[in-house]
């Protein structure tokens, strides 16, 4: 049965991943099934944060791709994307910490990305938002 957990362990990893990117999925989901499965929860909260970190990475990634010049193509006047970026640097890599925030969060490492904000501390902050995520569901799962 160790096999079972172990192909879980995989998808909470995978899951978690692809939750961070732009997908609509929740990796919380996948956490909690995991602990109510058995899971061990320090191994359960590393696999998820490890995944959704990697995926905000990506996103992060995605986002430092992107041009001004393709902004403008959909209809963003330079004024606009201006607003933006002041939004952006007012509070700089802190954002990330609130890159697991259900539909947001994804826009924010995307955004970062996008206006260049330095990525050591974007990553940093993005782990310990992420990890503080799972951290928080797993205490609300064990104190039911």
């Amino acid at each position: 049965m160790d096999w079972l957990l172990d192909l879980g362990y995989v998808g909470l990893f995978i899951g978690s991943f692809l939750a961070s990117t732009v997908l609509p999925f929740s990796a919380d989901v996948l956490l909690i099934g995991m602990l109510v499965g058995g899971g061990s929860p320090w191994v359960v909260i590393g696999v998820a944060t490890i995944g959704n970190f990697l995926g905000g990475l990506t996103s992060y990634g995605v986002g430092r791709m992107g041009k001004v010049e393709w902004l403008e193509r959909f209809g963003a006047t330079p004024e606009k994307i201006e607003r933006h970026k002041a939004k952006i640097d007012r509070y700089g890599a802190w954002l990330a910490l609130l890159s697991w925030v259900p539909f947001v969060g994804d826009i924010f490492a995307v955004s970062l990305g996008f206006f260049r904000v330095k990525f050591v501390p974007s990553a940093i902050f993005m782990l310990i938002g992420k990890f503080g995520r799972f951290v928080a569901w797993y205490l609300i799962y064990d104190a039911m």
